[in-house]
């Protein structure tokens, strides 16, 4: 995702003071710092972050590229990431909205959202020029002139060139539609941004009735009690509909509203909510080509459930446990370049397969191994590989974005300057 801040955006917690050579935070001499140390091996670092949130932005990451690849319709339900994205996001808005005056977030926020998806926007829209498409595709030219705006400020779906042929033995025809897959998420994710002051406002002074609005609204749209004219209106409406709650959730995680729920009462209202949000699902077609994707109602009760619980755990890790200290370096990195990876996938998707079928040219594989070369296994080793070439050629526009020094890999390795994303 993003598809995803997208952010797509991550989690900053207060820096902790340095400990002096030797010492760990927290214990008095740095000689039971050290025997300590040696004790437990190689001594973790103190990043200030929150680990946990990053691991579950790395896993929602993560699982957006396995279904855009698999299209298992089960995953969203394993992992609805959207869902824990825009809660993380949230966390992180309310965050910057208690120190920092409101409009100074929000440009903040925007800054750093907006320059990776007009690089991807330079890249992509070129490509669909070169490739025929033009003011004539919407009808009549000011629309196709108008609408390209929503490239620079996406406050609904982009353009794009649908139908354009690809580069045979290089990417697909349908390179620009998936280009264009992953934009609800910025769009989505914008509105989020733009509307957090004055959902802060309202969640601070009526929590739970702010909370379960958009699950409300999400079930007016879904049973035709209200209703819009306009494709645009309706999508942000849906949209907001079923991931709000889900960016409310992470606010009120922030304020501390969920830790004064007693303890019983998440564990044992997520999984009711949950299940009516399933049942719903299940009833309504739910299949390969049809889950929670394509049913919004369903998707705010699963994700709204789910990430009722994700945050009710929260460990709020500053270091990592010791069986997740070697995945540190890959999870810093998808959290360095969450927007880059989101915006990029699906086209390396595209590339990936167009490439993977030069492969059935080779006789020995095509005689002996057609199961491998029908198996989307090894094509998600590829897919990692091209995103990793993305990584590389337009992440430094999240550094710039940041106002950060461009770095080509940005994984947290000592070898390597620069701060962790923040």
């Amino acid at each position: 995702m993003s598809m995803r801040d997208h952010d797509a955006a991550t989690t900053t917690q207060a820096p902790t003071p340095s400990p002096t050579p030797g010492q760990v935070p927290g214990q008095a001499s740095p000689s039971a710092s050290a025997s300590a140390s040696a004790s437990a091996g190689a001594p973790r670092r103190a990043s200030g972050r929150d680990r946990y949130f990053d691991l579950l932005r790395a896993i929602a990451l993560f699982r957006v590229v396995f279904y855009h690849l698999f299209g298992w319709a089960w995953l969203p339900v394993v992992f609805p990431s959207m869902g824990v994205m825009f809660a993380l996001a949230g966390n992180l808005m309310a965050g910057s909205l208690g120190r920092r005056p409101a409009v100074q977030v929000v440009r903040s926020r925007m800054r750093r959202l907006l320059p990776p998806l007009w690089l991807l926007g330079a890249v992509g829209v070129t490509g669909m020029l070169l490739g025929g498409w033009g003011p004539d595709s919407e009808g009549h030219p000011g629309w196709w002139w108008l609408h390209l705006g929503f490239w620079i400020l996406p406050l609904s779906d982009p353009p794009y060139g649908e139908g354009l042929h690809g580069i045979h033995g290089l990417i697909g025809d349908e390179w620009a539609v998936e280009l264009a897959v992953p934009l609800w998420y910025i769009r989505a994710y914008l509105w989020f941004v733009l509307l957090s002051p004055l959902l802060l406002r309202a969640l601070r002074r009526l929590p739970w009735t702010t909370i379960l609005a958009p699950i409300a609204l999400s079930a007016a749209l879904e049973f035709g009690w209200i209703s819009v004219s306009s494709w645009r209106l309706d999508s942000n409406l849906s949209d907001f509909g079923a991931f709000g709650a889900c960016w409310l959730l992470g606010m009120a995680h922030h304020e501390g509203i969920l830790k004064r729920l007693p303890r019983y009462v998440v564990p044992s209202l997520a999984p009711a909510v949950a299940g009516i949000g399933l049942w719903y699902a299940l009833t309504h077609g739910f299949a390969p080509g049809h889950d929670l994707d394509d049913m919004p109602f369903a998707q705010s009760l699963w994700s709204f459930a789910t990430v009722l619980l994700l945050l009710h755990i929260s460990p709020s890790w500053s270091e990592w446990p010791r069986p997740l200290r070697r995945w540190d370096r890959l999870i810093t990195l998808f959290n360095s370049r969450a927007v880059t990876i989101y915006l990029w996938h699906n086209v390396c998707i595209v590339a990936a397969q167009s490439l993977w079928d030069h492969l059935w040219n080779v006789p020995l594989l095509e005689e002996h191994a057609p199961w491998f070369l029908e198996s989307s296994w090894p094509l998600l080793v590829v897919v990692w590989a091209l995103t990793a070439c993305c990584i590389v050629c337009f992440g430094w526009m999240e550094d710039l974005a940041a106002k950060r020094r461009p770095r080509l890999w940005p994984d947290g390795s000592p070898s390597r300057a620069g701060a962790h994303r923040a």
